[in-house]
């Protein structure tokens, strides 16, 4: 059985104030919720104040981004000693980070690679775009870009990794894709990709979120289903009441 995962991806959004207001928010509603692993993942420049208020609650925190060299000149750029300071988790190859700063599955597996090997659980994305999505590409992307952005990586037994599949398309948009239809790119493609690199134990066990416009009111459906393990949520993980419910729905 893999543990339900929702993860809140706050992209350029709240201010170090903003950012306490709403841990304090989503504390009271989040502490009680069982059997789901929770993480929040603020701006870079919020996440010494949310860890401060994270302290001794099971919520996990989680940075949007990372370099993956240790040091260096790279103006601009967060490392990986860094991010393991303050976090357990980063997500990386973000469509987001694709599009409009040039990610490619080389520097996604570069990341995710230095996110390991410094003990940071990377979360990983993956999805088509629209184009890909109506010529029917579906497939062969997410599994170029798991074969690419997973390759040779040094995975503990607990393979401490995990997948969003998040269609482009479906970002932002309000136009999710169908539950139905999440599972089965996981099913047909996303897992089997995994399991030519690492065998199918790993497929097995490594957790698949779903992400896309996911909402209070349509979570469940995507839970219900067999190969989705949670979700990586937008927008929805801005509002308190909204991604309180989402996690309600993870746990059934």
């Amino acid at each position: 059985m893999r543990q339900p995962m929702i993860a809140g991806n706050w992209k350029m959004y709240k201010t170090i104030a903003e950012a306490r207001q709403l841990v304090i928010e989503l504390g009271a509603g989040l502490t009680g919720i069982q059997k789901v692993e929770k993480v929040l993942c603020p701006p870079f420049t919020a996440l010494m104040a949310v860890r401060a208020l994270l302290e001794g609650t099971d919520l996990g925190l989680g940075a949007q981004n990372m370099h993956w060299e240790s040091e260096g000149a790279y103006t601009g750029e967060v490392s990986p000693t860094m991010v393991a300071e303050l976090c357990q988790y980063v997500i990386l190859g973000h469509s987001e980070r694709r599009t409009y700063f040039g990610e490619t599955d080389v520097t996604v597996n570069l990341r995710t690679r230095a996110a390991l090997a410094h003990g940071i659980k990377p979360i990983v994305c993956i999805g088509e775009t629209l184009t890909e999505y109506e010529a029917g590409e579906t497939g062969s992307v997410v599994e170029r870009q798991v074969r690419l952005g997973l390759r040779d990586l040094e995975l503990a037994s607990d393979f401490p990794l995990v997948i969003a599949y998040e269609p482009v398309w479906a970002i932002g948009t309000g136009r999710a894709a169908t539950a139905d239809g999440a599972n089965t790119v996981i099913a047909d493609f996303i897992r089997p990709a995994i399991a030519r690199l690492y065998g199918d134990a790993a497929a097995q066990a490594i957790r698949v979120l779903y992400g896309g416009s996911v909402k209070a009111n349509n979570a469940a459906e995507f839970f219900h289903k067999p190969e989705i393990d949670g979700a990586l949520v937008g927008g929805a993980s801005l509002q308190a009441s909204d991604f309180i419910a989402i996690v309600q729905a993870a746990a059934g």
